[in-house]
């Protein structure tokens, strides 16, 4: 075990004792009772944005910063998950049902991936489960993901652990995304969990169930290049229903047209009804659509281009890609107060046009849902330290942080 697990192990070991009392997780010398630990990363972004819900195609991966968890069963019917800087979430076993009480809570992403294990035929049995995160919440590197992954990491390896569990990540993030939609209350794409649960970097085509999902070369290191999350202090959260409206509006574009989604309206078909179009669904609507099979097409010559070891197209990419989010998908200024006063992620990608543009010394985009969270910048090595003394100075705090890309995605090991 690597030193920085030792040290997570450890942290985690405390806030069992703490939190949940759970003795067995100092490690039992004869391993009477199964003591887990698992893990699941956080996601970048890299393109894509807003497609994977239509069917479409991201370039997702693997960060650096995990969520983890150390689980022993309890003997008891009841699952109690104690969350480091948070509460605790208990649910008990096979009581599967979405509740309304629950919506947009931790506990809701519990119960959510224990009736999905449930429902697949695993043994859920009451256990204590302690977790902690590396990964930021609200700052649009999927956190929320990441926690949904590492429960499922942990259902299975509980059930699994004399034997050694093994982890399939397309399932995990179909009950991610399950649990995510029904029970937690938001209507996602499945990136995020596929990303997180699947680890490096992949190419992810949504026009097929299940998606597919094709490792790809990405290594902005090898090419000049940070990874460089710009935090805009802003809890995407906060947006819940600005964010509902992204795909709402997709949806109806693609109703127009007798379709479920726009991944099966052709783009010329599209544009030949545009007027019809806004009559019927609006203005904002139709944009968005545009956004949409303007940015399927970006994504795949994206991918391309990291094939061919072309990144500087790449990085064209990420530039019309930011430059659509913000004008034509509009998921950068919220207006939920009704005058739309507070624009943290435009002032964000405002201030990485001013220090970036000039030299051409990077490229950057809106990160994830949009609303806030985090905006993407991918520096030039030679101007990122500047960069990121610049952005924390300009907006009052430490706002920047770069991410490496982690191969591995979830995983579960017994330690006892």
């Amino acid at each position: 075990m690597r030193r920085a697990e030792d040290e997570t192990v450890r942290r985690l070991r405390a806030l069992h004792a703490a939190r949940l009392g759970s003795g067995a997780c100092g490690g039992a010398a004869d391993g009477a009772e199964p003591v887990v630990l698992a893990s699941a990363p956080g996601r970048v972004e890299l393109a894509g944005n807003h497609t994977d819900h239509q069917g479409g195609r991201t370039i997702s991966a693997a960060i650096d910063r995990r969520a983890w968890a150390l689980a022993v069963p309890n003997g008891t019917d009841e699952l109690r998950v104690a969350m480091e800087g948070f509460g605790e979430a208990v649910v008990r076993v096979g009581e599967w049902e979405p509740r309304a009480d629950e919506r947009g809570t931790s506990q809701a992403l519990v119960r959510g991936m224990a009736a999905a294990y449930a429902r697949l035929g695993g043994d859920v049995r009451g256990c204590d489960v302690a977790t902690c995160s590396e990964v930021p919440v609200g700052s649009g590197l999927s956190s929320s993901a990441a926690f949904e992954v590492l429960i499922g990491a942990v259902l299975r390896g509980l059930d699994g652990a004399k034997e050694g569990a093994t982890l399939d990540p397309m399932t995990l993030a179909i009950d991610a995304v399950e649990a995510e939609r029904t029970y937690f209350g938001k209507p996602c794409g499945m990136q995020d969990q596929l990303a997180s649960a699947h680890g490096g970097a992949v190419a992810l085509d949504f026009a097929s169930e299940p998606p597919r999902v094709t490792p790809v070369a990405f290594d902005a290191a090898a090419s000049g290049y940070a990874l460089c999350l710009v935090d805009c202090r802003c809890d995407h959260s906060r947006y819940a229903d600005e964010y509902a409206a992204v795909p709402a509006d997709m949806f109806a574009v693609a109703r127009h047209f007798g379709r479920d989604r726009l991944e099966d309206v052709s783009p010329d078909a599209f544009l030949g009804q545009l007027a019809a179009v806004r009559a019927q669904v609006g203005d904002r609507a139709a944009l968005r659509a545009l956004h949409y099979f303007d940015e399927t097409r970006r994504v795949r010559a994206q991918q391309a281009a990291l094939e061919a070891g072309d990144f500087a197209t790449f990085l064209e990419g990420v530039r019309q890609s930011g430059a659509s989010s913000a004008q034509v998908l509009q998921n950068v200024s919220p207006h939920a107060d009704g005058t739309g006063a507070e624009q943290p992620a435009m002032v964000v990608l405002a201030l990485c046009a001013h220090l970036l543009d000039a030299d051409g010394a990077g490229a950057y985009r809106i990160h994830g849902g949009g609303f806030g969270g985090s905006v993407l910048a991918i520096v030039a090595d030679d101007a990122a330290p500047a960069f990121m003394a610049s952005m924390n100075r300009l907006l009052g705090y430490d706002a920047c942080m770069t991410v490496g890309i982690d191969a591995r995605g979830a995983f579960v090991e017994r330690l006892a």
